[in-house]
């Protein structure tokens, strides 16, 4: 139930659709003019302007242009299989046929209407399609038939005004993560390449054989342990469910590998960030098993080392180099490197002291806990926003508007 002075329609009721459309290249309009080009990379941020966008630019006459105010949203592309970019353009756009613009009528706010979007996403991803093309395919009549609500305008606008507040406080902890991670990331380079190096460290670093200091876990899973994992390049080793909302492993774990905790996992089919494959160590769990494609290793016991600095030392890339040197050519096209075992455990690591190694992993264990403060921080206000559009553009919490915009709302 919605309040009795909000109305229910859909968004073809109370918007206009515009498609978009790309110039031939042939066309020198198309190189030069007055209107930024926004593409679906484009798409990151609730709000675009010029500002944002890179230097294309087209003429008016070449191109279709959203009306400042009107809000852009990707209906064709392989992001929509996860996510829904929308935004509200600040100036006058041309934009490309993988977008289309709604243009709100008169009593509809722009801003309002793109958080209902935003709040339906859910709904709206249900739409997508993906038979016969490999990408996902939003159809614009499914998209017209998505029902909202919305109050008066003024109200409309006020529930708008909050949500951005968030919004910019969100936009803020954002910059201030990437800030974090990018300092974290320096300091980590520096100490972890010997640029950097501590008053009481001196010692000159040593190459050693990898296998010298690891050696390979290939026990199996004997026991019956059911937490299946997965890498996520953020998240570490991971169990499948809690990453992919499903398993996808086998029916039968038995030939899985078993890790225990601090045993390293190594994925060798390279992702955004990890173009040789990422290395991970398990932290989350006591015990886990993974896929036998993953190639598995520990710290060998009678070797003074510290965990943690190897963690850092492979997160970093810091042998992206020596396996790249082993990994078969051909068989990258397809996304899993061919690295074989025995070529693995004889590559080279460059390591200080195992004093220095825990002196470097603590310094960057203290930038780390900074970048989770701000990691925990945005979790939080994404999670408290998302609850507030929850009760704010369903009428289950009104807003208090000024007294005379409550009598001009009358």
């Amino acid at each position: 139930m919605i309040p009795e002075d909000w109305k229910r329609s859909t968004l073809g009721e109370c918007s206009k659709f515009m498609s978009g459309n790309t110039p031939s290249k042939e066309n020198l309009a198309y190189w030069s003019g007055d209107y930024p080009w926004v593409t679906a990379k484009d798409m990151k941020t609730t709000l675009l302007n010029s500002a944002i966008l890179g230097l294309t630019q087209v003429g008016k006459t070449v191109a279709a242009i959203a009306p400042a105010q009107s809000i852009l949203v990707l209906t064709r592309g392989m992001t929509l299989l996860k996510d829904l970019p929308v935004c509200v353009v600040m100036q006058d756009m041309a934009f490309n046929q993988d977008i289309k613009a709604i243009v709100p009528i008169i009593g509809v706010d722009p801003y309002f209407l793109a958080y209902q979007l935003i709040a339906n996403k859910s709904i709206i991803l249900n739409l997508v399609d993906t038979a016969g093309h490999g990408t996902g395919r939003l159809d614009t009549e499914l998209l017209k038939s998505v029902v909202i609500s919305r109050p008066p305008l003024a109200e409309q606008r006020r529930i708008a005004q909050i949500l951005a507040t968030w919004d910019r406080a969100i936009g803020v902890t954002e910059r201030l993560l990437a800030n974090s991670r990018q300092q974290k990331q320096e300091l980590a380079n520096a100490l972890l390449h010997g640029r950097r190096r501590f008053a009481n460290h001196v010692d000159r670093w040593k190459y050693a054989d990898f296998d010298s200091i690891f050696e390979r876990v290939n026990r199996k899973n004997t026991v019956g342990n059911t937490n299946v994992l997965t890498i996520s390049g953020e998240r570490g080793l991971i169990n499948q469910r809690d990453y992919f909302n499903k398993s996808v492993a086998s029916a039968n774990l038995s030939g899985y590998t078993l890790l225990a905790r601090g045993d390293f996992a190594y994925n060798k089919s390279y992702s955004k960030g990890y173009p040789m494959g990422a290395i991970k160590p398990l932290t989350n769990y006591d015990a886990g098993v993974v896929s036998s494609l993953y190639l598995c290793f520990r710290l060998r016991s009678d070797v003074d080392a510290c965990p943690d600095f190897f963690r850092h030392y492979f997160e970093a890339g810091l042998f992206n180099q020596e396996i790249d040197g082993i990994a078969q050519e051909g068989a990258r096209n397809h996304g899993l490197l061919n690295v074989s075992v025995i070529d693995f455990f004889k590559l080279r690591l460059h390591l200080p002291s195992a004093s220095e190694q825990r002196h470097i992993a603590e310094v960057i264990n203290v930038a780390e806990a900074d970048e989770k403060i701000f990691v925990a921080q945005l979790q939080v206000l994404q999670v408290e926003k998302a609850a507030l559009m929850q009760q704010l553009l369903t009428g289950k919490r009104r807003v208090q508007l000024p007294v005379p915009l409550v009598e001009r709302a009358a």
